[in-house]
């Protein structure tokens, strides 16, 4: 690797005054599962000259439920998440995600904030020494397009960059199907509208910008989190999905499903939601939803076996809200 200016930030100015410091010359450093990575291979053009340590700012870990709303530290384990038994019993689908994310060694590394803010995995972007100046990197292409697509959006690029490759976090879908909030240092966004396409960015985050907070209400109705991946542990996902479905009277009056791995931002899946409501949860009914949620499906020629897998997510999702 190569030198870099290390700063442990004492408190959340101070953390924010480095960062403007420097400006994209910097990094946030946190667990650092993904970002140690990407500097070992050097994948991206410009190396950063700091990182900024907010491991050491007070405060930033913890769980605490109060009036109804659960609030999540950036800095908390994925590991302290999976197995804490209030989120296990009032928001399984958060539980159930962080559970499957990476490996229980990975788990007690990375944080929420870093598994929300982390890069994209797609193998053009990722490749060693920057061979290919993709247009995530600032550069006039997309190799995804005429390469190999087995793992890329079935649900078409994004309008401004081009790019196919998707969105790799297994708590985001779930944060957005449970309705959280994201506290910054500077402001409250909601999980889907945190999300975005842009060079070397995965979020509306801005350069001296830091993840503080998740705060999720509390959930009117029952969630549930499923993923598909070659392994269990330690895998990225081909597929996952998050549910939360609210049923009064045996029927859905309200659900919210978000499918992830399959587009470059989490994607809601509302055509699914729509076509729960007011129906019961059943076999019939849950397979009629995962395919309203692919029908505007646009496969590449190598993924379309993603269509079927992001078809029976969404159904075993809304069959886990039962």
């Amino acid at each position: 690797m190569k030198n870099f200016a290390h700063i442990n930030a004492r408190s959340l100015d101070e953390a924010v005054t480095a960062l403007q410091r420097y400006g994209k010359r910097a990094a946030i450093i946190a667990g650092g599962t993904d970002l140690l990575g990407k500097m070992k291979d050097e994948i991206l053009p410009a190396y950063p000259e700091a990182l900024v340590n907010i491991k050491t700012i007070p405060g930033l870990n913890l769980i605490e439920e109060k009036k109804g709303t659960l609030s999540i530290g950036a800095l908390t384990r994925l590991e302290d998440i999976a197995i804490d038994a209030r989120i296990i019993d009032g928001y399984p689908a958060l539980a159930e995600a962080a559970r499957r994310t990476a490996s229980t060694h990975l788990r007690e590394m990375g944080t929420i904030g870093g598994n929300i803010c982390q890069d994209i995995r797609c193998w053009y972007y990722r490749n060693q020494n920057n061979r290919f100046a993709c247009l995530r990197k600032g550069g006039g292409r997309c190799y995804a397009i005429d390469g190999d697509n087995r793992y890329h959006s079935i649900f078409g690029g994004s309008v401004e960059q081009g790019c196919y490759a998707v969105h790799p976090s297994d708590t985001a879908p779930a944060l957005i199907a449970l309705d959280a909030t994201i506290k910054t240092s500077r402001r409250s966004i909601k999980a889907e509208d945190f999300f975005q396409v842009s060079v070397a960015k995965t979020t509306v985050l801005d350069d001296d910008e830091i993840v503080t907070e998740i705060q999720i209400p509390k959930p009117a109705g029952t969630s549930a989190f499923v993923k598909f991946a070659l392994r269990k542990a330690i895998d990225f996902p081909i597929v996952n999905c998050a549910a939360m479905v609210t049923v009064s009277k045996k029927k859905v009056t309200a659900a919210r499903i978000c499918l992830n791995a399959v587009y470059v931002k989490p994607y809601r899946a509302t055509a699914a939601e729509d076509a729960m409501k007011g129906k019961a949860i059943n076999e019939a009914n849950a397979e009629a939803a995962g395919a309203a949620a692919v029908s505007g499906a646009r496969p590449m020629p190598y993924n379309a076996y993603m269509v079927q897998i992001a078809k029976t997510m969404v159904k075993r999702a809304i069959l886990g809200c039962a």
